[in-house]
């Protein structure tokens, strides 16, 4: 465990990057000094974005149970699931948005989804429409859907 680096990892982290520069999100930064120490920060739409492993924050669908020394473990991922909690908490309250991002969601397959959350987001708060309008607008026809033909984005990200 002692070899998994916290910054710069490829998997993660260099991953969102690329994805914000590939798809012309600017004004991202890192390094923040926010409780939590978020992964990217989007000061102009005060979005704080965190990036976390399925191992260390508890993944409900690939978070993996070690056997040896189990009750130490268990403890660890239950303190940092709680920590998350806090810290999302703690920045809502400052006025700040949260968004994390699960280790497996960075998947080439997820990137999209993963854009609209993020699109979401950003929009400021008062333009944003409740989900089920939000659906009907994108043209959202389950898992993975597309938009149909004739529906138009915010426009926020750069499209290719």
């Amino acid at each position: 465990m002692a070899t998994i680096r916290s910054k710069g990892n490829k998997a993660t982290e260099l991953r969102v990057v690329a994805m914000f520069r590939t798809h012309g999100i600017s004004g991202w930064r890192r390094g923040s000094t926010l409780p939590g120490r978020p992964d990217f920060v989007l000061r102009a739409v005060r979005l704080a974005v965190f990036v976390d492993g399925c191992f260390w924050h508890g993944c409900p669908k690939h978070g993996t149970k070690p056997r040896t020394n189990a009750a130490f473990w268990r403890r660890k991922i239950a303190t940092n699931k709680a920590r998350d909690r806090r810290v999302n908490r703690e920045l809502r309250g400052m006025g700040w948005r949260v968004l994390r991002i699960w280790e497996h969601e960075l998947a080439r397959k997820n990137e999209g989804r993963l854009l609209r959350r993020l699109e979401m987001l950003m929009l400021p708060r008062r333009t944003r429409l409740p989900s089920s309008v939000l659906i009907r607008c994108l043209g959202h026809r389950g898992h993975g859907a597309r938009p149909r033909e004739g529906t138009e984005r915010s426009g926020i990200l750069k499209r290719g």
